[in-house]
């Protein structure tokens, strides 16, 4: 353990008096973190339990909040439904038999010969037992209705062709801005950053009229695909901020051994850029696979084509039941938080291997 250099100057009581305080320091700071962390995923915690629920669990005021079904008993060829019964012996699980709004009659599942049991008082007040139970019926509702498979086909292709274009135009443009003296290079590149501030809407109308009246790409992927190809204002920011990092000496030893532009860009700076390279990727991605509104006006006809962040919009408009929304939003979620977990490793990897290159 490396040794503190206050120890030198405080007497021993003063210093493990200041590592007290420090252990409580972190402490505190760490319970603060994980209570953050706690608060916000709640929101998707309730959004699975929602998803695994019944439909008849929201309706029942007295339902726990997880997922769980009453306790049912056959009696006379009947499923009953078990309450929790306040009796004079105490609170015993009972089925309901005659339901009464003065008087009720019960059997008890553990002793059924005993005959019914009449407990005064109306039994819509009484509290139901429930047990642990996980429903499905929400998600095979879903797979019922949507072609998942293929939306979900639809969405990783557009996902991938765009990738594959917007990256290397984004990279190209960065690259320049980064490495070469342009004319007017400094302004074209803040006319590139400004467009970011126009907003969609002003480029909607203008952009709808183009792809569909003079190119007439309307039920269509071009809409959709073809802009990526000219790159993002965003993405070429990001890329040429981490170009300019690295340093120039670099690029002048490869152009010694006789290498030219584009070897130098593929051999010495993407190999250095891969986090960021990563990064912008999977912005990307998760910009394309939430995407709906681009689909919803050239789409719309043609929902063979659609995403599945689009086709499941319309089946939360169809089937508007809670737990049916959570598990539809669910199954749109869970595909970006793979692939997150799945690429985060590389990208802690190679931010590692990069700073030991550098």
């Amino acid at each position: 353990m490396k040794p503190n250099p206050l120890a030198r100057f405080l007497s021993p009581h003063q210093f493990l008096t200041l590592q007290r305080w420090e252990r409580i320091g972190s402490l505190l700071l760490n319970i603060l973190v994980y209570t953050l962390l706690v608060l916000y995923l709640l929101p998707m915690v309730f959004m699975a339990a929602s998803a695994l629920m019944e439909n008849r669990q929201f309706s029942d005021p007295n339902a726990p909040i997880y997922p769980a079904r009453q306790v049912t008993f056959e009696y006379e060829g009947k499923a009953r439904l078990v309450y929790n019964v306040p009796l004079e012996s105490g609170v015993r699980q009972l089925a309901l038999v005659k339901p009464g709004r003065t008087s009720s009659q019960f059997i008890d599942p553990a002793n059924p010969a005993a005959g019914l049991i009449t407990w005064q008082g109306y039994w819509r007040q009484l509290k139901g037992d429930y047990q642990f139970h996980l429903s499905w019926e929400s998600f095979s509702l879903l797979f019922r209705t949507l072609r998942l498979v293929n939306l979900v086909k639809n969405s990783l292709l557009m996902a991938l062709i765009t990738e594959v274009g917007v990256l290397v135009s984004s990279i190209v443009v960065a690259y320049g801005f980064a490495r070469f003296p342009l004319p007017g290079g400094d302004f074209l590149f803040y006319v590139l950053i400004a467009t970011i501030l126009i907003p969609d809407k002003v480029t909607l109308i203008p952009s709808y009229f183009m792809y569909t009246q003079v190119l007439h790409w309307l039920g269509t992927w071009y809409p959709l695909l073809l802009p990526f190809f000219f790159g993002s204002a965003v993405y070429i920011f990001l890329l040429r901020q981490n170009f300019r990092s690295i340093p120039r000496d670099l690029d002048e030893a490869a152009m010694l051994d006789g290498a030219g532009p584009l070897r130098i860009l593929v051999s010495v700076i993407l190999p250095q850029s891969w986090p960021v390279v990563i990064t912008v990727s999977l912005l990307h991605f998760f910009y394309i696979w939430n995407e709906t509104r681009q689909a919803a006006l050239y789409l719309g006809i043609r929902p063979d084509l659609a995403p599945v962040s689009f086709g499941i919009q319309n089946f939360q408009s169809v089937s508007p039941i809670q737990n049916s929304l959570q598990a539809s939003a669910l199954v749109i979620m869970i595909v970006p938080v793979l692939v997150l977990l799945l690429s985060q490793r590389f990208f802690m990897q190679n931010m590692i291997i990069t700073g030991t290159e550098r």
